[in-house]
């Protein structure tokens, strides 16, 4: 393949992807420290045009799992006297984009039936519309904690 004078040829993109953040402490920091992490990997990926609908789709379920570590009155709920750590992955197969938040918090996301007024709970329904129904999640296994999941079609 002949490159023109000054031009740079775009890398070739092998395919499977992935990339995880190191653990974040479950704090209000991490949905921004996810969004950043996906505005830095899409690019790469040869994906730029999925930045905006997997940031907030990765804000939406990263900010559930902050919540979920947290009590009522806001504090950290500890695991086994450790601050709660949540893990931000992005995989693709080349056809799929799957954004996996992984949180160490007992319970299971409910979607719910939000008022228009309501200051929360409307992000599951927003990551089901975006993802079109393609999201859910798992429990970790040998290990307090879930994994949530949601895959946006590439192209």
């Amino acid at each position: 393949m002949i490159i023109p004078s000054g031009q740079v040829a775009a890398p070739r993109i092998a395919w499977p992807l992935s990339s995880a953040l190191p653990p974040l402490g479950a704090l209000t920091s991490a949905p921004g420290t996810a969004r950043a992490h996906v505005r830095a990997v899409l690019p790469g990926w040869g994906l730029a045009d999925l930045i905006e609908v997997c940031e907030l789709v990765t804000s939406e379920l990263t900010t559930n799992a902050v919540k979920a570590s947290t009590s009522p009155g806001g504090g950290l709920l500890y695991v086994n006297g450790r601050m709660p750590v949540i893990r931000v992955c992005l995989l693709s197969d080349g056809s799929r984009l799957l954004v996996e938040v992984h949180d160490q918090a007992l319970g299971v996301p409910v979607v719910r039936d939000a008022a228009v007024d309501a200051v929360s709970g409307r992000g599951l329904p927003m990551v089901h519309a975006l993802t079109v129904g393609q999201w859910g999640w798992r429990i970790a296994p040998a290990k307090p904690g879930k994994c949530v999941w949601a895959a946006l079609s590439i192209g």
